[in-house]
């Protein structure tokens, strides 16, 4: 199996490489990068691309390991018992199936894709390196082992928020994407809305990046909303000439796609009002 990128995924040559790499050595994919450059997308577009199944397994800050491999529901099972219920002679109607259990039993080998590691417990991916080095775990309350019928190709993404342990990244294979330049940005705005005005994109794009390099922005603008903010100008109707409007107001156009927080609002407020007193 060989991901070369999609019609619809612009993927630089060496995240293509990683790809690759990690398939070849079996190990997991660790994908970190700004939020909005595209690393949940990857999974879907290499899953498609290589037409396999794709499980996603959204990490949030109260999830745990243990729920990726199953969970063991004692409480529905005592309520059962009390009730005379015939369920209650079989543990196993009482076991739910995590995504690690339903990537390692697929008929076919499929995309597992575990999002945002980083926002679970530091505890979190220690908890998973037996099951993800081995392909298998164990199930206590059955006394059964479950391991991987086809080796899942396993994504993990991170946006950086808290470092990962060392044994942990010892056994993925690592990438980080890096904001793409003008030139792809340029590709990925022609992907999603072929036929575009290539002049509004060009001052857009320009004006984007210019954004970007503003000093002390607390968020920078991301890939996402770069393609939200070029569709509200298209749906606008906004020429390029107009797009940056009174040379005194920093603010840009409909600067509430690319400006997410207060401070950096502010912070442009405050450029625009220097602008006027040196004017």
């Amino acid at each position: 199996m060989r991901f070369d990128g999609t019609d619809a995924y612009i993927a630089e040559k060496d995240l293509t490489v990683a790809i690759n790499a990690a398939i070849a050595l079996q190990k997991p994919l660790l994908v970190k990068g700004e939020p909005g450059t595209g690393k949940t997308e990857l999974a879907r577009q290499l899953a498609s691309a290589l037409g396999l199944d794709l499980l996603e397994w959204h990490v949030k800050s109260t999830t745990k390991a243990q729920q990726g491999l199953y969970e063991y529901d004692a409480v529905s099972r005592l309520r059962d018992s009390q009730l005379g219920d015939d369920r209650f002679n079989d543990i196993g109607n009482y076991i739910r199936r995590g995504k690690l259990w339903d990537a390692f039993d697929a008929d076919k080998r499929v995309v597992l894709l575990i999002d945002e590691i980083d926002k679970a417990d530091i505890e979190f991916p220690n908890d998973l390196l037996q099951e993800l080095d081995r392909m298998e775990f164990h199930v206590y309350e059955t006394g059964e082992t479950i391991r991987a019928r086809h080796r899942p190709i396993v994504i993990i993404t991170s946006n950086n928020e808290k470092e990962l342990p060392d044994a942990f990244l010892r056994r993925c294979f690592f990438h980080f994407i890096r904001f793409p330049d003008i030139e792809t940005l340029h590709r990925i705005v022609e992907v999603h809305y072929p036929g575009i005005k290539q002049n509004l994109v060009r001052a857009a794009l320009t004006q984007f990046y210019e954004i970007r390099d503003v000093p002390g922005l607390k968020k920078k603008p991301s890939t996402s909303e770069a393609l939200d903010w070029i569709r509200l100008l298209v749906a606008d109707d906004v020429a390029p000439e107009d797009l940056r409007g009174d040379a005194k107001n920093a603010l840009p156009r409909l600067h509430g796609a690319l400006l997410k927080n207060e401070q950096d609002v502010h912070l442009f407020e405050r450029l625009a009002f220097m602008a006027r007193r040196q004017g």
